[in-house]
This record gives C-alpha cells, sequence and structure tokens, in this order.
C-alpha cells in the first residue's frame, strides 16, 4: 500500500515542477520550492488531512514559498516585479489557475543541445522525481558525477538559451523521437530488473499519452513498455534468466498486457506503422498463447526496412527459424554485421545446436559468453554449454 503523500508524489511532482519553471524560468529555484510544498504537505496533511484538491494545493504552496524567496532576495527585484500578487490561499485556488507545462518541461529536458545521459537524467529528475542518488545507483555512477551532469544541464539551458516550449510542427518528429528514445532507454535499463526504474518509465510514457493523446509513436511505446512490463515476474526464476519459451503464461500480468495491447490499438487507429507500434505489435503476437511466427517474421521484416537495423534482422531470422527451419535462419544470420554481438553468438548456438552440429555451437555459445558481463545471460549460456 502506498502512503498518501507518496502517492501525491508520484501523480503531482512533474506537473507542480513543470507549472514552476514555466513560471520561474529557473530550474533550482523551482525544485527547491516544490520541495517545500511538499515537505509542507508532509506536516499538514497528517494533521489535517489530505485537501480536497491535492495537486492545486501542492501548486499554490510551491508558488507561494518561490514568492517568499524571490521577494527576500534583494538581487532579484526584477523578478519580484514579475510575481507582484497576494499570496494565494491554498485551499480557495483552483487548478485550473495554474497550466499543465510538463510536455515544454520533457522537450526542454530532451532537447538535442544537451548529452543524451544529461536528457534521461534531467528527465528522471523533473518529471520522475528521483533523487540524484536514485538516477545515480540506476545508471551505476557515483552521485558526485551524477550531481555534475544535472548542474551542468541546468547551466547549459540558461545558457544557450533553450527555450521551455513545444517545438514547432516542422521540428516536432525529430524532437519526439528523442523524447521517446530517453523515455525508451530509462525503461530498458529498468527491465533487467530494476522494477522501480522500469515503472518510472511507465508513468512517464503515460503522462506522454495523456499530453500527446493524438501521436501514434507515443502509444505504441507506452503499449511496447506495458506489454513487455506485463512478462517482468516470469522473465526470472530463483534469480536466473528464463526465455520467452520457457516462461510460465500464469505468471504473466494479464491486466497490463490487456493495457498494452488497448494502448496498441489506439495507435493502429492513428495509422499508427513507425518502429514503436512496430515492436509493440511484435510483443503483442509473444503473448498469444499460440504464436503466429509468420506474422512476428513479416513484421520484423517491415521493421528491418524502416530502421535498417542489423539487430532487427537477426530477430526476424529467429522468427524465420520458427517457421522454416534453423538453417534458414542461420544462412541469414551469418550475413549480419554483427561480430561483436552476445546476441548473434548466442542465437548461433542455439540453431548449430538444433542441427546437431556440437562443435560449432559450442564454439559459438563461449564466443556468446566471452562477451557478456551480464550474471544471469552468463549463467544461461553456461547452461547451454552443459548440454
Amino acid at each position: 500500500m502506498v502512503a498518501p503523500l507518496e502517492q501525491a508524489f508520484r501523480d503531482h511532482w512533474g506537473y507542480v515542477l513543470a507549472a514552476l519553471i514555466g513560471l520561474l524560468g529557473d530550474f533550482d529555484l523551482a525544485e527547491e520550492a516544490a520541495q517545500e510544498a511538499f515537505a509542507i504537505a508532509s506536516e499538514r496533511w497528517s494533521r489535517d488531512g489530505e485537501p480536497s484538491n491535492p495537486r492545486a494545493w501542492l501548486m499554490t504552496t510551491a508558488r507561494n514559498r518561490a514568492v517568499d524567496r524571490i521577494r527576500r532576495d534583494r538581487t532579484l527585484a526584477a523578478k519580484t516585479r514579475l510575481l507582484d500578487v497576494p499570496e494565494a490561499v491554498e485551499d480557495d485556488v483552483d487548478e485550473t489557475t495554474f497550466h499543465d507545462e510538463r510536455l515544454e518541461l520533457v522537450f526542454t529536458c530532451c532537447h538535442p543541445a544537451l548529452a543524451t545521459e544529461a536528457q534521461v537524467a534531467l528527465t528522471l529528475r523533473t518529471l520522475g522525481g528521483l533523487s540524484t542518488d536514485e538516477i545515480a545507483r540506476a545508471f551505476l555512477v557515483p552521485e558526485g558525477t551524477m550531481a555534475q551532469r544535472l548542474v551542468r544541464a541546468k547551466r547549459k539551458i540558461k545558457a544557450a538559451g533553450i527555450p521551455f516550449r513545444v517545438p514547432a510542427d516542422h521540428l516536432l518528429p525529430d524532437r519526439l523521437a528523442a523524447v521517446l528514445a530517453v523515455v525508451y532507454l530509462i525503461f530498458n535499463e529498468g527491465y533487467g530488473g530494476r522494477g522501480d526504474l522500469a515503472e518510472d518509465a511507465l508513468r512517464l510514457g503515460r503522462a506522454l499519452a495523456e499530453l500527446m493523446p493524438d501521436e501514434p509513436e507515443v502509444h505504441g511505446l507506452l503499449a511496447l513498455m506495458l506489454l513487455l512490463e506485463g512478462r517482468r515476474d516470469a522473465r526470472f526464476r530463483d534469480g536466473e534468466r528464463v526465455l520467452l519459451a520457457d516462461q510460465d503464461p500464469a505468471l504473466w500480468d494479464r491486466a497490463k498486457i490487456e493495457a498494452g495491447r488497448a494502448a496498441l490499438d489506439r495507435a493502429l487507429a492513428l495509422h499508427g506503422r513507425a518502429p514503436y507500434v512496430l515492436q509493440a505489435a511484435i510483443a503483442s503476437l509473444h503473448a498469444d498463447e499460440e504464436r503466429d511466427w509468420s506474422e512476428i517474421a513479416a513484421l520484423y521484416g517491415e521493421l528491418a526496412r524502416l530502421t535498417g537495423s542489423p539487430v532487427v534482422e537477426l530477430n526476424r531470422a529467429i522468427a524465420i527459424a520458427e517457421v522454416d527451419g534453423p538453417e534458414a535462419a542461420l544462412a541469414l544470420i551469418d550475413r549480419l554485421p554483427l561480430a561483436d554481438y552476445r546476441y548473434l553468438h548466442a542465437a548461433r548456438g542455439e540453431l548449430l545446436e538444433r542441427l546437431g552440429r556440437a562443435g560449432e555451437s559450442r564454439a559459438a555459445y563461449e564466443r556468446a559468453l566471452a562477451l557478456t558481463a551480464d550474471q544471469p545471460e552468463r549463467r544461461l549460456l553456461e547452461r547451454k554449454l552443459g548440454r
């Protein structure tokens, strides 16, 4: 059971912070004011109960704290004049007083002038509400290193004059692709075991779907993440990685899978046919009791045409193995420029094993093992070698 204040933080942090940044134009001041508002809420709500409109209460409290801070700082007199408004009473403010500027914040955090790691960190910090320490642990870097990245990113936004707005229509496709890539990168970091990080990515994905309801790739990404996350409990057994073919469907989260399929239906209704929509359609087919390998292979073919990715071709080859046999798949795999990609060698080992070519299979598994640092994956490959 999530505590009410913790749930309020999850639900409202990104909204409150985005509105404050839009109002103040200052990341650090906005963040301090938002943190103060939640600290005050922790004290007052435990005593007086949660207000009828917690988001408006938090937003008003944070705005008032920011105004107080600016008025106390004589060097910011110009900003004081901009905010020369009477202090609002928290319980009397309508939520519609404040604009929802989360979308502007997403595009600011994911501006191409920022390095990818800065985009990810800033998105998790501002919209996800993660602490610097939590982000540092998620990406296996010291807290000080992550703090420096965040400081540099905020400084660059200010120094470069990166606008706090949704980009113009002609820039939106490329910029949206960067936003979705950042959210999916966060999800992938959590998919290997950090369920909390995957949930953060899902919250960001749901927020994007709410904010951009007519963008098929937004719904496609949300669908993909939900469908993959729906199989989380079946992906590990006693700390060991379980391949899809060996998973127990009874352990799948059917509610997440159905929610993923609903998001996919929305993307398809919007005529989505881009990479995230195609990947979600493939993930949906993998969740069927009887998998249609011909359709999966065809979708991978379309995805490969769009992306030109040899990794996608590798996945198509694995699907073809189920339709035309391992020899046909092996002929495709051996043409791919993925000499140092561990999954190619693991797939070759599997196909060669099915063909009864034990010596070549062992060599392929050993090559995959040499390229793998992940311990569950290493143990899986060692079990295959043991066969």
